[in-house]
């Protein structure tokens, strides 16, 4: 990047300077709207371009949809082409990429889903790597997965893992949960897997150059946000808001999620379970009131209206680490497991067959279905809803009944969850809705807890009476 009377382009004072400045392995720049976050992006990469490196510096920056890497493309040719006159843009399909006279390459790609990776990059070496607007990713799953290609053999060059982000969008609670609440803007955070990573907070404040230009600026996007929640997220960069996801408006964990107590024995108790390999099953132990009053072990009681659902139980099939990917197991230690865990919790002899989804129960090659093994091996279901428009009319009634369960009094069947139940509690609450349909959660999420609470809250009783919640 030039430097002295002929300038083109250099960070200014804040979070830019201090973005391109970060000696941090993975670092991601978040905030409002124009404080030129993309721009930085860019310019991470190119300020390495004839350092000597070569054909060794080599990276690639994403966007999750084709038309969305115009934008990128777009200012990418507005400093390029004036910082490096010899640098050429190759834009056949093929290639989408920018190639320097010393070898460098920087590759500008769309991505969307896992098969993709496994297409596209699987084994391939970026010692750059970057993801423009996190937030328009409904999961991480894909960004993690990346880290793999993030290497060289080359043991002098840079390696560095880089993003941006505005509040907002499908991705905006996974990208809170990862990036925004382990630690205040500027403090290092070291992962489980001993990388570390930080977070550098921009405002379009800082941006001079842009309010010179256009010192309307900030009312441009106030009046362009659709709703207070998106003006808050684009003028003020706050993740504290309700980012449009399934259940935002109606999730209140301090209300949800009870510490465990005796269930009544009048209450039935059921299973619910959605099936995966590759991807985690989700099994879950549910306790249906009959509007039979409960008693903790210190006396004191709970009233739940009758139908209400209580989660008192779960297996998530993955491995602790890697969300979205599952253990294939077999069928038979599946079941296996449901046994062991409904004995060892001590519902064994109370435990009723309830919902799973239905494709487990088609049968396959060798003329068993999955529901037919599990069966077989000591974990019967039933059938789930799945008529047109179940999915739609599932989400919908879990909602009804988290509003139901956040009143004082409920009136009507609510649906809460144990502590203990860890992932429905860190992936149901977080479900982002479809861009296609906003009625219908996301399927590339990781919705598998979500549905199989799905399948349970459809088949429920529809007897509620007019019990309260009260705990005295």
């Amino acid at each position: 990047m030039a430097r002295g009377p002929n300038v083109v382009w250099q960070p200014q004072p804040g979070s830019q300077e201090l973005f391109l400045t970060c000696p941090i392995y993975e670092a991601l720049i978040e905030g409002t709207r124009g404080p030129g976050k993309t721009d930085c992006l860019l310019m991470d990469f190119a300020q390495h371009c004839g350092a000597g490196y070569g054909a060794a510096w080599r990276g690639v920056i994403f966007r999750q949809s084709y038309k969305a890497l115009g934008e990128l493309v777009v200012k990418s040719r507005r400093w390029f082409s004036r910082i490096f006159p010899e640098a050429r843009f190759k834009e056949s399909a093929q290639e989408y990429k920018w190639v320097w006279p010393e070898g460098e390459e920087l590759l500008l790609r769309h991505i969307k889903r896992e098969a993709d990776y496994w297409t596209d990059y699987h084994g391939h070496e970026f010692p750059f790597i970057g993801w423009d607007e996190l937030t328009t990713w409904p999961s991480l799953d894909l960004y993690h997965m990346l880290k793999s290609c993030n290497r060289s053999s080359h043991p002098d060059v840079p390696r560095k893992y880089r993003g941006t982000a505005n509040p907002y969008g499908v991705g905006h609670n996974v990208v809170k949960a990862y990036f925004i609440d382990p630690a205040p803007a500027g403090h290092v955070v070291t992962g489980d897997d001993g990388l570390k990573r930080v977070r550098i907070h921009a405002h379009w404040s800082e941006n001079k150059i842009l309010l010179d230009a256009e010192p309307d600026y900030p009312k441009k996007i106030a009046a362009a946000a659709a709703n207070p929640e998106q003006e808050k997220a684009w003028l003020d960069g706050s993740w504290d808001i309700v980012a449009g996801g399934m259940f935002d408006d109606v999730w209140d964990h301090d209300k949800h999620v009870l510490r465990p107590f005796p269930i009544p024995q009048s209450w039935r108790i059921d299973r619910s379970f959605d099936w995966g390999s590759t991807k985690p099953f989700s099994y879950g132990l549910w306790a249906e009131s009959d509007g039979t009053v409960a008693v903790r072990d210190d006396g004191t009681t709970l009233f739940f209206p009758r139908g209400s659902l209580i989660r008192i139980g779960e297996w998530y099939g993955w491995d602790g680490k890697n969300p979205n990917v599952g253990l294939r197991m077999t069928d038979p230690l599946i079941a296996q497991g449901i046994v062991e865990r409904e004995t060892d919790w001590g519902w064994r002899k109370r435990v009723k067959p309830g919902p799973a989804d239905a494709s487990i129960f088609n049968e396959e090659a060798g003329g068993k279905s999955i529901a037919a093994v599990l069966a077989a091996n000591g974990a019967r279901f039933e059938p789930s809803d799945k008529r047109p428009g179940s999915r739609v009319q599932g989400w919908q009634a879990m909602r009804r009944m988290f509003q139901a369960a956040s009143e004082d009094r409920p009136e009507e069947p609510g649906l809460w969850v144990f502590e203990t139940c860890r992932q429905f509690i860190r992936t149901v609450p977080t479900l982002p809705r479809s861009d296609k349909n906003l009625d219908d959660v996301d399927t590339d999420a990781e919705d598998h807890v979500g549905d199989e609470v799905r399948y349970r809250v459809l088949t429920k009783k529809k007897t509620a009476s007019s019990c309260h919640l009260e705990i005295y």
